[in-house]
């Protein structure tokens, strides 16, 4: 989220993501996500905001892409700012990110 737009608490959030392991159905090496059936991460998906989980709502393939798409709702309780946001695949967390929370 830029700072010109920033997300808000409770409000439905997507981020885009590689390297979220094996989805199913599977990927094809060199392939595209598919729009059905929609292809799922097959490893726990994690999203935290300031210290605190968020609701992962779909963690899985973007059609036409091969890159994945993760829906999340953070925390009510995230103040607002420039939020630390991790996201973490089969328990491996990726770098630190900032987002605009409002």
């Amino acid at each position: 989220m830029a700072a010109a737009k920033p997300g808000r608490a409770g409000e439905v959030l997507s981020l885009l993501a590689s390297g979220l392991g094996p989805t199913r159905p599977a990927l094809e090496p060199g392939g595209l996500f598919k729009s059905s059936p929609l292809s799922i991460v097959n490893s726990p998906v994690e999203v935290v905001v300031n210290g605190t989980s968020a609701e992962v709502l779909y963690a899985g393939g973007y059609p036409g892409t091969d890159t994945c798409q993760v829906n999340f709702r953070p925390p009510s309780a995230v103040a607002q700012g420039n939020a630390a946001l991790l996201i973490s695949s089969a328990w491996i967390p990726s770098r630190e990110v900032r987002i605009a929370v409002q």
